[in-house]
């Protein structure tokens, strides 16, 4: 084994803070090579210690699909790709009972996600009806078009505990959305005291080992609740399409490697796929329902159950949290 790889793991497990460089060596690994396996395994055994051994299921329901102006090439909803040319939305009772069927079926937190579209005095007044039909104790968490220090307060009063927000790979080339836009949104939701949960997503063939470097450098400064790194699902007939689609194993090593670098401090890990990198870290997934960006289909039919995503969790030795949500708790 390389000497130096085995230096930078041992001190990824001892709770050293990884450098920059540091990460790009680990990125560059062959990933199916000894190296590989053990940044794996050290992945896997920081994850179970930040977390306490256990997983989480999380569920989140779309609410609307159609053409966003935001575009973003990877998303189906980017006019570009030409998959939904008129809006469907999703009626409150239609999201209120997906809601409560995630819940029933033990989901540990539930997300609402709309499309830049959907504005957000609709979004909240939706929110707030979900919130009420909810146990007061499931955590409620955002996925919503970008928003200012006033949109976040209005956010946390409507009674989200967190919300998800991710500057993403090419962001600003291959989407309508300028970087710096993404950053003051989180900015002003932990400002607002709304808890970020984030990713190194979503990741292709084409996007190289510094960027892959930047994101994650730029997480650890954010200290979410959740982090990690999903891999890009094409959508049949993107601009991205050419460049293909990263394997689960090679996205496995990656999501490993980011872990280390993310350490101990950030206790929820999360990909994009969840059989082979449940071994490699990931301890967070989702179940989803109704709208999906990855999907052509306005109900989503690959977007899976609470049942299947645990199933996964347990095959690769995972305890479940059950209940409400450890990473999205008050405390």
């Amino acid at each position: 084994m390389n000497r130096n790889i085995a230096q930078i793991i041992n001190k990824a497990i001892d709770g050293g803070e990884l450098t920059g460089l540091e990460l790009s060596r680990l990125l560059t690994v062959d990933y199916l090579s000894e190296e590989a396996y053990m940044i794996q395994y050290a992945a896997r055994k920081i994850s179970a210690a930040a977390a306490g051994g256990k997983a989480e299921v999380h569920a989140q329901v779309g609410i609307n699909a159609g053409p966003c102006p935001k575009n973003c090439h990877f998303c189906s909803f980017a006019p570009v790709n030409k998959i939904f040319e008129a809006e469907k939305v999703y009626s409150l009772e239609e999201i209120i009972d997906k809601a409560l069927v995630f819940e029933a079926d033990g989901a540990n937190a539930i997300y609402l996600m709309a499309t830049a579209t959907y504005g957000l005095p609709a979004y909240l007044a939706v929110a707030r009806a979900v919130r009420t039909a909810l146990k007061p104790e499931t955590p409620l968490v955002g996925n919503v078009d970008d928003f200012a220090e006033d949109g976040a307060i209005a956010l946390k009063q409507a009674g989200f505990a967190g919300v998800y927000h991710v500057l993403r790979m090419g962001e600003g080339r291959v989407t309508n959305i300028a970087p710096g836009t993404r950053l003051r949104t989180i900015a002003a939701a932990r400002q607002a005291g709304l808890l970020v949960g984030t990713c190194v997503e979503p990741v292709g063939p084409e996007h190289t080992v510094e960027e892959i470097v930047e994101k994650t450098m730029l997480i650890k400064e954010i200290r979410p609740v959740h982090a990690g790194s999903g891999r890009r699902i094409n959508i049949p007939g993107s601009p991205l399409e050419p460049y293909g689609a990263l394997t689960q194993a090679r996205q496995a090593h990656i999501i490993a490697a980011v872990k280390l670098a993310f350490g101990y401090s950030v206790p929820g890990h999360c990909g994009g796929d969840y059989g082979i990198a449940a071994m490699a870290g990931v301890n967070l997934s989702w179940a989803e329902s109704g709208s999906n960006p990855r999907d052509t289909q306005a109900n989503t039919v690959i977007g899976g159950t609470v049942a299947s995503r645990r199933e996964t969790f347990q095959q690769a030795g995972w305890e479940m949290v059950e209940g409400p949500s450890v990473l999205f708790s008050p405390g």
